[in-house]
């Protein structure tokens, strides 16, 4: 069984203007890890960024912020709704590798993070959150974000995968 990372709008325009850098690099840690691990076993990171109304705008607005390590293997998609399953070839190219647990990580917990979980789950994979790895501009939705959702703390990928 092959498991995917699901980095989720960790973009200069979507979470610099909103979140302290404290709180960046805190998350970026727990992602950066969990990505390498996955990565050296040969499983799937992508990163999905929001170009939802960026036409014309300047791409250096929806890079990902450097605090997030990108390998040449990583696979990049973007996509205009919350759910990055919305109307994006996402589910086809992680079940074409085989991908069926998937951790969940990034930026804004509520929305785009909540909204892909939700849509990992309807299209049959399995969802989990990752500890420490999402981020919100308000606080208290981190927190309910987890209640009552599938969570994996970065030991337990460890263990998992190796």
């Amino acid at each position: 069984m092959k498991t995917g990372l699901i980095i989720v709008d960790m973009q200069e325009s979507i979470v610099r203007p909103k979140m302290d850098q404290k709180a960046i690099d805190h998350a970026c840690e727990y992602i950066n890890h969990v990505a390498n691990v996955l990565r050296s076993h040969d499983h799937v990171v992508v990163h999905i960024q929001d170009v939802e109304g960026m036409e014309g705008a300047d791409p250096e607005l929806y890079q990902i912020i450097p605090e997030i390590d990108v390998d040449e293997k990583d696979i990049k998609l973007t996509k205009e709704s919350s759910n990055a399953f919305w109307q994006t070839d996402l589910e086809q190219m992680l079940k074409s590798r085989g991908v069926e647990l998937l951790i969940v990580c990034g930026f804004a917990a509520e929305e785009c993070v909540l909204f892909t979980y939700n849509g990992a789950m309807e299209r049959g994979f399995s969802p989990v959150m990752l500890q420490n790895g999402i981020l919100s501009a308000h606080p208290d939705a981190v927190t309910s974000t987890y209640r009552d959702r599938n969570v994996i703390s970065y030991p337990v990928v460890d263990y998992l995968i190796r």
